[in-house]
């Protein structure tokens, strides 16, 4: 069975698309840094018959990184790397005059510099494989101008990048930012707690994520909704 890491996997995109990957028989490492609500969402994702191997801790440390694609390679290898974990950098969002600066340095080190080091980490082990692939979950933040989304926007403009780089570099791996848009998960809510429009549940997204597995375009950046739309 296929074999993939999922970081920020306990609840919102990292626990739909776990769920969607197990149900067709994918074997999984999930992180999170909350013990117990991981530990629920992989019990859960243990009733489709795979392999599920669930890690709290912090991407960050990289102890915790290496401990991860030490469970893959027990399980098998690893042939997807979706580094979903996300941070602000300020809860609520803050314009850049107020932004924390000790926010902005923790949302680069979790959505920079812990995503490149987890693919360092695991990257014998996706070249091994053949069908390689590493997924950065990007932000139309990353690409617009928003008020009070500078410094997360920022942060995921510099995974593209990263990503880009890599799949220039990797030529054998897929490498694929994606948007997935607007989503109602915990991340949303705490960075515009008065927002109280509907979004879509990230269940709704995955199918997109799904496309590009099952497709295998070329490495670049991708946006949900269009991939949804079938362009």
């Amino acid at each position: 069975m296929p074999i993939a890491i999922i970081t920020g996997a306990s609840k919102g995109l990292g626990r739909a698309l776990a769920e969607a990957l197990a149900a067709r028989g994918w074997d999984l490492v999930l992180d999170a840094r909350t013990a117990e609500v991981l530990k629920g969402t992989a019990a859960a994702l243990a009733g489709h018959g795979t392999r599920v191997t669930a890690l709290p801790g912090d991407v960050t440390d990289p102890a915790h990184r290496s401990e991860l694609v030490a469970a893959a390679w027990q399980l098998g290898g690893v042939d997807l790397l979706v580094n979903n974990a996300s941070a602000l950098g300020a809860e609520p969002l803050a314009r850049l005059d107020g932004l924390p600066l000790d926010g902005l340095r923790r949302a680069l080190e979790v959505n920079v510099v812990a995503a490149l080091g987890l693919v360092q980490e695991a990257l014998s082990l996706l070249r091994a494989s053949e069908a390689g692939t590493v997924i950065t979950v990007s932000s139309d933040a990353a690409a617009e101008a928003y008020e009070t989304w500078g410094g997360y926007g920022a942060s995921k403009a510099a995974l593209d990048h990263l990503a880009a780089v890599l799949g220039e570099e990797e030529p054998r791996l897929r490498v694929w930012a994606v948007d997935p848009g607007d989503m109602a998960t915990d991340l949303y809510a705490a960075a515009v707690p008065d927002d109280a429009d509907p979004r879509p549940e990230p269940a709704s997204v995955v199918p997109a994520f799904l496309r590009l597995l099952d497709e295998r375009p070329a490495s670049g950046r991708y946006g949900a909704p269009s991939l949804l739309e079938g362009r």
